[in-house]
């Protein structure tokens, strides 16, 4: 195996520089201040966890998971994703602590890319957990929230499909006869593949009035009205998700966010300890989801402190291509100064600060070409003695 270059990076790592980094620093705070407007307390795990817990209980696909050994040999893995080890948080270090509890995260996850180039293997997610509440309430509040802290980061043209599991898994169930038959249709959704959902249907052993269920499924995406036809399409087992969405969507207008809502039979997730409601948000600007979300009732259960629960996840990668975000308009200035002026030039520079400005001081010997130097900044401020002076000018 070859050496990487010096300035290789491992696959899917990124650097990010400082244009970027500011633009991410100001669209997190935004967020962040959102979402403890709303009575979230932020909390912070470790970036290895033991594969044998949150690695086993996370949604993630194994040969996503990036595993390394400690000391003693056991196997840890590198978060990835947030939701577990929140769980294992609640279950042990917060177990005296009464439901509901309302937690929320800024972190790096980790997932390998390996057979998928150029997608990023370490990104930033800014999401909550609302754990301890079942009802339809805890729902509406934190699909609420997620639009709420996207319109707040900038986003004005976004739609967040609702879906439920449990409508799924009971239709699929009720025509195919068990589960293990429905995971190629289930596939197809997730993938949002829909051609080939329909020519798998269509080559089915099933009764024309059958498929035709199956395939009416995928005109199942709107707004209210569709749920009249979903209930057409299932029997009894399916209307329990129906009137769960139906109440949802009623509290989802008393916040003011129907306008961004659709509700989608069709919507599938890859994560599998989602139970019921479950979400994703789109905007124009990408082709995939910048976040989602979703509950799941048993998660807790696996760490040893039962409890219902329901969160989302923000893509912060994601939202700054959606935002089409460029360098801030808070533009730095610049004091260039020979060495017997750096008294006057330091006091000025605390003078800038103090008013809430961001100033560099540099000395002149320090840079080769002066012009091209003071060209990074808004303002450039020339504290030199005479002999310097003409040159810098």
């Amino acid at each position: 195996m070859s050496k990487p270059f010096v300035f290789e990076k491992p696959m899917g790592m990124r650097d990010t520089l400082p244009v970027l980094y500011q633009v991410k620093q100001q669209v997190r705070t935004v967020m962040e201040q959102e979402i403890r407007e709303w009575g979230y307390q932020f909390i912070q795990t470790p970036t290895l966890e033991y594969y044998d817990t949150v690695g086993e209980a996370s949604a993630i696909l194994d040969q996503q998971l990036f595993k390394l050994l400690d000391s003693e040999g056991k196997t840890l893995v590198l978060r990835p994703d947030m939701t577990a080890p929140i769980a294992r948080v609640v279950s042990s270090s917060m177990k005296d602590v009464s439901y509901p509890i309302r937690l929320a995260y800024d972190s790096a996850v980790f997932r390998s890319q390996q057979r998928e180039g150029g997608r990023p293997a370490e990104f930033e997610q800014v999401g909550v957990e609302l754990i301890g509440d079942g009802t339809s309430s805890a729902d509406a509040e934190v699909i609420a929230l997620m639009v709420s802290t996207l319109s707040k980061a900038g986003l004005q043209e976004f739609k967040v499909a609702v879906g439920h599991i449990g409508f799924l898994n009971e239709l699929f169930v009720e025509i195919l006869g068990n589960e293990d038959r429905a995971e190629e249709l289930l596939r197809y959704l997730y993938e949002k593949n829909y051609v080939g959902y329909a020519s798998h249907v269509k080559s089915l052993p099933l009764s024309s009035i059958d498929k035709k269920r199956l395939l009416d499924l995928l005109h199942l995406r709107g707004g209210e009205e569709v749920l009249k036809l979903a209930e057409d399409l299932t029997a009894v087992g399916g209307r329990k998700a129906i009137s769960d969405l139906r109440e949802l969507f009623n509290i989802l207008e008393l916040y003011g966010v129907q306008d961004k809502i659709v509700l989608d039979f069709t919507l599938f997730s890859h994560m599998s300890y989602y139970t019921g409601i479950v979400f994703e948000g789109y905007t124009n600007e990408l082709g995939f989801p910048l976040c989602s979300g979703g509950r799941y009732d048993q998660l807790l259960g696996e760490f040893g402190r039962s409890a219902q629960a329901i969160g989302f996840g923000i893509r912060l990668d994601y939202l700054l291509e959606a935002l089409s975000a460029k360098e801030p308009s808070a533009s730095r200035s610049c004091i260039i100064f020979s060495a017997e002026n750096r008294k006057e030039a330091i006091a000025k520079s605390r003078e800038l600060r103090e008013q809430g400005r961001s100033v560099v001081v540099q000395d002149i010997s320090g840079v080769g070409n002066v012009d091209e130097y003071s060209g990074r900044f808004q303002e450039v401020i020339y504290v030199i003695g005479k002999s310097e002076k003409g040159g810098a000018q």
